[in-house]
């Protein structure tokens, strides 16, 4: 295949793979900035950046990959730029999630304190527990998206599992009883 083939290639996976992964680029935005309009803006920028830059994308590669670790170096640049150190993660789990009747109502509720707790993690913590748990990544590919060694997500997961693990023990006083 030559070069030209291959960037058509390339420009044409990004372009059709790009609607599909919005939601997931979303949420992976509202993890880094803990607010719903700033990463509705930064996958917007993601979006642009990802198609100004379609002749870097191997075709037949993750392309969900790649376009974390472009929204996570956009996001990485606009920290420093506004030399701002954030220290809220999620979206308020009250919003986020919504009682969908009232068989669901008690698994919300877990889900909702869960997140409250991933929500107080600091931010390299919770960047890993969404891309690995979340996201389904790989420990390398979650370095990968960091940009950090695959033992350093390895060390940040297993420091979020050690804080979540008392979950685990008070979930009987987290849900009402009937």
């Amino acid at each position: 295949m030559s070069k030209s083939q291959q960037m058509s290639q390339s420009q044409r996976e990004v372009q059709q793979g790009l609607p599909a992964l919005l939601k997931r680029l979303w949420r992976y935005g509202v993890v880094l900035t803990g607010d719903s309009e700033t990463a509705h803006e930064l996958v917007q920028a993601t979006c642009l950046r990802a198609l100004e830059k379609c002749e870097q994308f191997q075709a037949g590669t993750d392309l969900a990959r790649w376009t974390y670790t472009i929204l996570s170096s956009i996001w990485k640049n606009e920290l420093r730029s506004r030399r701002i150190r954030m220290g809220q993660g999620f979206v308020d789990a009250e919003i986020a999630l919504v009682a969908d009747g009232v068989r669901e109502m008690d698994t919300n509720l877990l889900a909702r304190q869960v997140l409250k707790e991933v929500e107080r993690l600091p931010e390299g913590q919770r960047e890993a527990v969404f891309l690995v748990y979340g996201e389904g990544l790989s420990y390398k590919e979650a370095a990968d998206v960091l940009d950090v060694p695959t033992g350093t997500i390895m060390s940040r997961l297993a420091a979020a599992r050690a804080k979540l693990a008392g979950l685990k023990d008070r979930g009987d006083q987290m849900i009402p009883a009937e």
